[in-house]
């Protein structure tokens, strides 16, 4: 029996017959050549079948095989400058495992997307889906590199919680036996906790929002990098945002050249993500959006088109920071210097992709953070364990939460955040 291998390793086996195992994406034919091209889920090479070496009842079967089918190929590996990975199978056996039992629903044509998403579960099978799903691999793993080069230690957030920490109007209320419980917003008060004890820690999980919105940035479940870091401040978590962005579209663009390729990325645009990003206060690009003849109104959150407008000058992430207080979450340290303001950061990326981070600096001073509470009407019993984290030595810290998915879709070049996530959940999807 000859080796199997995976279409990945392919160029490792020049000149030698070894399996190929996957299921068939496409075929084209012509009187005495069949060429199959197979997927594995690693790759996908050509299987080259000639009908005089195999026959002509071998040659047919190979002719009439529906997509999708499973199947086995054995044959000699050789280069192909033509191919698209520089390989190709001259094949001498065929092995059917499995043909499909009915029409394979998505052919090689133009689908709606929300005929794809129906099918999500088989869209994921087609070459631009396996090439966004191996970048969000690669970011990931860049994403928990990082953190580990520069000594956080993870920490895992419970996803039932028993307070809001973003405001109470976009929870998921759950019963949880005799009470009530949330599907978590963000792990990070508890990443203050961690902190604490740890001094620089990082969760990394799916975060939960009951937002009604239907834009292409917004899912109701994603995944959400939360670091915190004890004794920085703003201006230190503006540093530590910056580092990390370019460090994980550097890692991206030296591992996922292919896939990139695949997805028509303009790589250019993220080859210019260089430090140091520009850093404006709220009321700068407030002045800025006026410039440019917006009607944002002052003291209001931006919007996407908003966004857009204040990056279409730049080509790398743009920081805004000191917010006006009212708007930012209870938890936002004031500005020393302007009690107005919250010492609150969002990261806008560029190229229409908008906010990918949203942090700043903790509020570290009980009676504030006590008279925070009160004035958003929380119960004070839920965050008894978070105040404790002020009455026993509180300290300077600081942190942000990075979207996966919106991340992902900046840098893959993609139009909408549902593509971004295996199976994306949306106020009009829950399935598959």
């Amino acid at each position: 029996m000859m080796a199997h291998v995976w279409i990945a390793d392919i160029g490792k086996h020049v000149g030698e017959e070894v399996t190929l195992k996957g299921w068939l994406y496409n075929k084209r034919s012509s009187k005495k050549l069949v060429f199959l091209q197979l997927r594995d889920g690693t790759g996908i090479v050509q299987c080259v079948v000639f009908r005089p070496d195999l026959g002509d009842e071998i040659y047919d079967i190979c002719d009439k095989m529906p997509q999708e089918t499973s199947l086995s190929l054995t044959g000699t590996v050789s280069k192909d400058d033509r191919s698209e990975i520089g390989y190709e199978l001259q094949v001498k056996k065929v092995e059917i495992a499995a043909y499909p039992t009915q029409e394979y629903p998505i052919t090689p044509k133009e689908h709606g997307v929300a005929f794809l998403m129906d099918y999500r579960h088989l869209w994921l099978r087609s070459k631009r889906q396996n090439a966004i799903m191996r970048v969000r691999h690669e970011l990931i793993m860049a994403i928990r590199d990082y953190f580990d080069i520069n000594g956080f230690t993870n920490l895992d957030a419970p996803i039932f919680t028993p307070n809001a920490c973003e405001g109470t109007t976009n929870l998921f209320e759950v019963g949880y036996f005799d009470t009530k419980a949330y599907l978590t917003q963000s792990g990070q008060l508890y990443m203050e906790a961690g902190a604490a004890a740890l001094g620089k820690v990082y969760c990394f999980g799916p975060t939960f929002r009951a937002e009604k919105s239907k834009t292409r940035r917004h899912l109701t479940e994603f995944w959400m990098i939360e670091p915190e870091v004890a004794f920085i401040d703003l201006d230190g978590d503006m540093d530590l945002m910056e580092d990390f962005v370019c460090y994980i579209v550097k890692r991206v663009l030296e591992k996922c050249r292919r896939e990139l390729e695949i997805l028509e990325r303009d790589v250019t645009a993220l080859e210019k993500i260089k430090k140091p990003f520009p850093r404006l206060t709220y009321d700068e690009a407030y002045a800025r959006l006026k410039e440019l003849g917006s009607d944002f109104e002052y003291g209001t959150d931006f919007g996407g088109d908003d966004e857009t407008m204040l990056t279409q000058s730049f080509e790398v992430p743009i920081m805004v920071h000191r917010w006006p207080r009212e708007i930012k979450a209870f938890y936002m340290k004031r500005d020393p210097k302007d009690p107005t303001k919250a010492m609150g950061v969002d990261m806008l990326a560029p190229e229409g992709y908008g906010e990918i981070i949203g942090g700043g600096q903790r509020e570290d001073d009980y009676e504030e953070l006590l008279k925070q509470i009160d004035k958003e009407g929380l119960p004070h019993e839920p965050f008894e364990w978070y105040l404790d984290l002020r009455r026993y030595g509180t300290f300077t810290h600081s942190g942000f939460g990075l979207g996966l998915e919106r991340t992902l879709a900046w840098i893959t070049g993609i139009k909408h955040v549902r593509e971004a996530i295996p199976f994306p959940r949306m106020m009009e999807r829950l399935s598959p």
